[in-house]
Order: structure tokens, then sequence, then C-alpha cells
């Protein structure tokens, strides 16, 4: 093996090895999200790059929206992989205010052509409106039961 032979395998392989850190680095960075409101409704804007509608999880826990995609690569014939730099599972979790009441049933969540998911989040009401109304919490979610559908959170293209 010449010098240069041995030159060019340590860079190709030094370049691999970066590229797979860069990867787990994206594994475990958390997604960037914007958190919005307005007077019906909380939206948490994902960035999901390079997912389709079926690689993409998304659920409500406890004030929080987490979001997870699994991403595949591509194969492309007559190519060699020489840099793997893109993570394949993405994770992020955006926590709402600690005043936020929501119907997370009522959710729903939209994958965009450039790479964003959008989740709605339509707001509940509050301890403060149901006590106003005379109403219990149980009689204000059987009559929003029977007044509106509610549609699981999902993923739409």
């Amino acid at each position: 093996m010449s010098l240069t032979e041995l030159g060019n395998s340590v860079r190709n392989t030094l370049y691999r090895q970066v590229g797979r850190a860069n990867g787990r680095v994206q594994n475990h960075r958390s997604l960037p999200v914007d958190i919005l409101e307005n007077d019906t409704s909380y939206r948490v804007v994902f960035d999901a790059p390079g997912a389709e509608p079926d690689d993409v999880q998304v659920r409500y826990l406890d004030g929080t929206v987490k979001i997870r995609i699994d991403r595949f690569r591509q194969f492309h014939e007559g190519y060699e992989r020489r840099f793997p730099g893109r993570g394949m599972s993405l994770t992020g979790e955006a926590e709402l205010p600690p005043d936020a009441v929501v119907d997370p049933d009522a959710g729903t969540a939209r994958l965009s052509e450039t790479g964003t998911v959008s989740v709605e989040l339509p707001k509940g009401p509050s301890v403060g409106d149901t006590a106003e109304s005379g109403e219990s919490e149980a009689e204000t979610d059987r009559k929003r039961d029977s007044e509106t559908e509610t549609e699981p959170v999902a993923i739409d293209d």
C-alpha cells in the first residue's frame, strides 16, 4: 500500500466516523420547536426534515407534546454512502404553559411539504369557566362530547 493510498484510507475512515457521530448527535438532540397560542388553541410546530407521514408519532401526556420520527435512508443505486450524517430517529417535546387547559382528543397534527409537523390542540374549558356557568366538569364534558365530534391526533399529508 502506497503512502497516498494509506492517506486516502485514513481520510475516508475519519470522514465516515464524523458522519456517524453527527447522526448520533441528531438522534439525541431535541427537534427545534415553536409554541404558538391564540384565543382558541395552542399550536406546536416541530421541524421534521425528511419525514414521511408514516414516520411520525405524536403523543400528548401531562401538558407535554411529544414527537418521534423514525426516518429511513433511501437506497441510491450506483452510489456509495460516504458520509452517513443524518440521524434516523429524531425526537422532540414541548411543554405547554402550566395554566394551559387543552382537549387532546380533539387535537390534530399535520406534516407539511416543507418538513414541519404542526400539532393543533384546542383549548378546553378552564376550571373557572365551568364554575362560573354553574355546571360540573362532568356535565361540561358530556355536553362537549355530544355537541362535537372528536378525532384522534393523526398525521395528514
